[in-house]
């Protein structure tokens, strides 16, 4: 990514915690933290209480769907108790962990201004 970019993720990552922030009441600690918000929204029962799996699979939901936009993962489809299946369509390339973190945030973002108003 360009510095250019970088710094428009940069931007764009403060106004969507401060957006997070004034709606919760709390903000976000950290990516994973919101991830799981996505995950809770994407799986459509609210927020009810989640064993430490279910945690880490609605993360793991969270992880398709916004990779979903770069063609990383299809929706295959929900599991008889409504939970979201995801398969991989293409291997995600090897990076450092910046550039991982990097990547995670533009799709966090792009997801909240496509399934949102929070970044209007």
């Amino acid at each position: 990514m360009e510095n250019e970019d970088l710094e428009n993720i940069k931007t764009e990552w403060s106004r969507l915690i401060s957006a997070l922030t004034e709606v919760f009441e709390k903000q976000p600690n950290d990516l994973n933290s919101i991830l799981f918000m996505i995950g809770v929204q994407e799986l459509g029962k609210g927020p009810i209480p989640f064993s430490k799996e279910e945690k880490q699979d609605l993360i793991h939901i969270a992880t398709c769907k916004v990779l979903s936009y770069s063609g990383y993962y299809e929706l295959e489809g929900l599991d008889q108790e409504g939970w979201p299946h995801w398969k991989l369509l293409k291997k995600i390339p090897s990076m450092d962990l910046l550039a991982q973190e990097q990547l995670m945030r533009w799709h966090v973002l792009e997801y909240f201004k496509k399934e949102t108003d929070l970044l209007d």
